[in-house]
């Protein structure tokens, strides 16, 4: 490329995506955006917050002129989605985040196996969706509704980190975590089919999802999920 050369600053959040260079001289191509420009190095502009080119904030359509200096600043948080109610998709490999997010009764869709990135992008759009996702080449999209990556593989950290990020409203064991089905209540004759001897026995109060039938009660699982959710709660309250 013969075109201006710039600086580029990346800030320290931005770490994960360059991490060898978070401050680098480029020469560009003279048409590129500078969105284009970003992401080329990697990092994608649904973690981008604002670009501020020489002390002035820059869309990502701005085409770099020489010896500009760029400043590429993270997301602000809380982040706010305008123009829909906060909904997320995930991908095939975050099922432990999409049952701990349905778990919160946040609108949490997933899909179990792999349709391909257009796919995914193309439900975000048509369902107006915030995808999440660890494939950064899904999240450079242009299709996407919206999107933002998931920093960590762990998912007490994950879950921890899509709640600072988007501050979802928390509604505890409201939603099936096996469809994201709404959940109401249910007597032990709507549900029977569903129980076992002992369960049948020992357990009086049910709920039922409305949307694929299955029944939920307060079985032997039930002290690690209110465990998550207890401590989901506790970080809002501290935030708050």
């Amino acid at each position: 490329m013969n075109g201006p050369e710039i600086h580029v600053e990346f800030a320290p959040e931005l770490a994960l995506f360059v991490p060898r260079a978070p401050h680098r001289t480029l020469v560009t191509d003279g048409v590129s955006s500078l969105g284009h420009v970003v992401e080329s190095l990697g990092v994608p502009l649904t973690e981008v917050g604002a670009l501020v080119v020489d002390g002035r904030p820059v869309p990502p359509s701005h085409v770099p002129e020489a010896a500009e200096r760029v400043v590429v600043r993270p997301v602000e948080r809380p982040q706010r989605v305008p123009g829909a109610p906060l909904r997320f998709l995930l991908d095939v490999h975050l099922g432990t985040l999409a049952r701990r997010l349905r778990l919160l009764g946040v609108d949490t869709a997933y899909e179990s196996t792999d349709i391909g990135d257009p796919a995914l992008a193309a439900r975000s759009a048509a369902e107006k969706r915030v995808m999440l996702s660890r494939d950064r080449g899904l999240l450079r999209r242009r299709e996407l509704w919206a999107g933002a990556f998931v920093y960590s593989t762990r998912p007490d950290d994950q879950l921890q980190d899509v709640l600072d990020r988007f501050a979802p409203e928390l509604r505890p064991w409201t939603r099936c975590t096996a469809c994201n089905g709404l959940l109401a209540e249910a007597t032990k004759e709507q549900v029977a089919e569903q129980l076992k001897g002992g369960t049948q026995r020992s357990y009086d109060v049910f709920a039922q999802c409305t949307a694929c039938g299955r029944a939920y009660w307060k079985g032997a699982h039930h002290d690690r999920l209110e465990a998550v959710v207890e401590r989901a709660l506790g970080t809002r309250t501290r935030r708050g």
